[in-house]
């Protein structure tokens, strides 16, 4: 006898988003682990390394929100495909700029950000359609899978292979994203549009203040974009030399330096397989305070790391609770906020966000060149800790509601 209460299963649309995913995240995986490892090869300077960091971040600070209004008045699986189309142009030129040693900081800088532009696009579209294959009790099983594949690609199988062809040829890497970008483009082509009904819509200004004030109304939405804004400053502000903290205090190479980088991968990968389970055991707002508490004294203790060990150790550590809380802050904005207003309020919550990611970037290379490579995470995890007392009131009383 069939039974009604069958658990609601993912969508074949959703694996297939699913797969783009996976074979995108691969190819930036080697591109995140062979932009440091070029930018040193020009450089040595902490401060002009950050500046590429902060080249690729600034446009979640200057293009998040109109992009946020595009996603709401355009085709979202086509803006998707249009941005990695472009960003497989941008990652090209990259290769043959690289293949014939014509690459600079300035270069490096330029390009970084025009692939920050498009990811600023994508990943607002990504979100924003994820509702409309997936239904309301899947999302946290489906944005698990979603995290879980975006870090085998970006973190554990990308950077080694990354940094095994960077040392084989400085353009292969970069050549392999570019490939990447395309065949994801062909599996995005599949994908059912979303059906747009004939409305007029209004300017694209005042759309974009409908996003502000939507979020700005939601207290427990607007306190967590502005967690996250000081979050990812500090992720940054300790990540942007980590690098040079590797290759240079603890005398990694370059396929060394990939392998941490994949270790490191694990934790998160570990969260994105078990997330759902924790968050539906702990409840989501728990499980989230033990996330970024957890995230404060490993940024700490990153800094402090007597060898790579003890270094990988942590980073795993600090991808495992960051996957657990993306997990958490995404899954409620998709349920809260209705799917008309989602690109313009996922745009304004991600530029108070990711918009502090580039000074985070810039900060870091100042601190690293003033007190060491070892200052910047410790110096982070303070400030994460004091981010994390001024808010717990409201996600305290959120909890309690």
């Amino acid at each position: 006898m069939a039974h009604s209460d069958v658990e609601p299963r993912l969508s074949a649309g959703y694996w297939r988003l699913w797969w783009a995913t996976g074979i995108n995240s691969v190819g930036d995986g080697a591109f995140a682990a062979a932009v440091p490892l070029l930018a040193v090869t020009v450089t040595r300077d902490p401060r002009l390394v950050s500046m590429v960091s902060a080249a690729t971040y600034l446009p979640w600070l200057l293009l998040s929100l109109p992009a946020g209004a595009l996603v709401d008045r355009h085709d979202r699986v086509a803006l998707m495909r249009r941005a990695q189309a472009f960003q497989a142009l941008i990652v090209g030129i990259i290769a043959v700029l690289a293949a014939f040693g014509q690459i600079g900081i300035p270069v490096l800088a330029i390009t970084s950000f025009g692939l920050g532009a498009c990811t600023v696009v994508f990943a607002n579209a990504a979100q924003a359609v994820l509702p409309d294959i997936v239904a309301k009790p899947l999302l946290h099983k489906a944005n698990g899978h979603q995290q879980t594949i975006t870090t085998i690609g970006l973190q554990f199988a990308g950077p080694p292979l990354g940094s095994l062809l960077f040392t084989v040829a400085v353009a292969l890497p970069f050549g392999m994203d570019a490939a990447s970008f395309v065949l994801s483009v062909a599996l995005l082509a599949t994908l059912p549009r979303r059906e747009h009904r004939q409305i007029e819509h209004p300017p694209i200004w005042t759309a974009i203040a409908d996003g502000l004030r939507w979020l700005a109304r939601h207290r427990l939405l607007r306190t967590l974009a502005v967690l996250l804004g000081v979050n990812t400053f500090c992720w940054q502000l300790g990540n942007v030399t980590l690098v040079l903290l590797a290759t240079q205090t603890l005398h990694l190479d370059a396929p060394g330096y990939g392998l941490l980088l994949a270790g490191a991968a694990i934790g998160s990968l570990l969260g994105g397989l078990i997330s759902a389970r924790i968050i539906k055991t702990m409840g989501a707002l728990p499980a989230l305070l033990t996330a970024l508490s957890a995230n404060v004294v490993t940024f700490v203790g990153i800094g402090l790391s007597p060898n790579v060990i003890v270094l990988g150790a942590l980073l795993a550590i600090t991808g495992f609770v960051t996957t657990l809380w993306s997990i958490v802050t995404v899954s409620l904005r998709q349920q809260i906020v209705p799917s008309e207003m989602l690109g313009r309020v996922n745009s304004v919550y991600r530029m108070l966000g990711w918009g502090l990611i580039p000074l985070g970037a810039l900060a870091g290379g100042l601190v690293a060149h003033a007190f060491g490579l070892r200052a910047p995470y410790p110096v982070a995890g303070v400030l994460r800790g004091v981010a994390l007392l001024a808010t717990m009131p409201v996600l305290i009383r959120a909890m309690r509601d």
